[in-house]
């Protein structure tokens, strides 16, 4: 029998946790051993593998300080349910994907502690020359 393919908000539910546990340089032990579980089943949680229920989800937010929201925000649209009225547009996938790695974070941590702005311009500038923008 063929394995199930990961909810792609599981997977996504999985990346933001992985995110903010990262962004506060926090270990997948660490955040089980805070939660009662292995790291091995954080990694299941981050992957999208096993499905994070209700209650562990809050207690995740709260382990991590940031509210149960922010789990969900930039979300893929599942087919069939309205797409959220006048709300803002979610941010696009491929930015929470980037922030999930070590490089993005590691690379946004960086460039936010330059403090002046106009050298932050002209890395832009450069990194969008190097890319060759669109």
């Amino acid at each position: 029998m063929a394995k199930k393919a990961p909810n792609p908000i599981d997977k996504h539910v999985g990346s933001r946790v992985r995110m903010r546990r990262m962004m506060l340089g926090m270990s997948q032990e660490k955040l089980g051993d805070a939660l009662g579980l292995t790291f091995q089943q954080v990694q299941k949680y981050e992957k999208g593998t096993n499905r994070i229920g209700a209650s562990r989800l809050q207690q995740i937010a709260h382990i991590l300080q940031v509210p149960v929201s922010f789990f969900f925000e930039g979300a893929p649209q599942t087919a069939g349910l309205p797409a959220g009225g006048m709300a803002e547009a979610p941010s696009p996938a491929y930015v929470s994907d980037f922030l999930a790695t070590s490089d993005g974070l590691s690379l946004t941590k960086s460039f936010m502690r330059i403090k002046n702005s106009k050298l932050r311009r002209r890395i832009v500038d450069l990194v969008e020359q190097i890319a060759g923008e669109e």
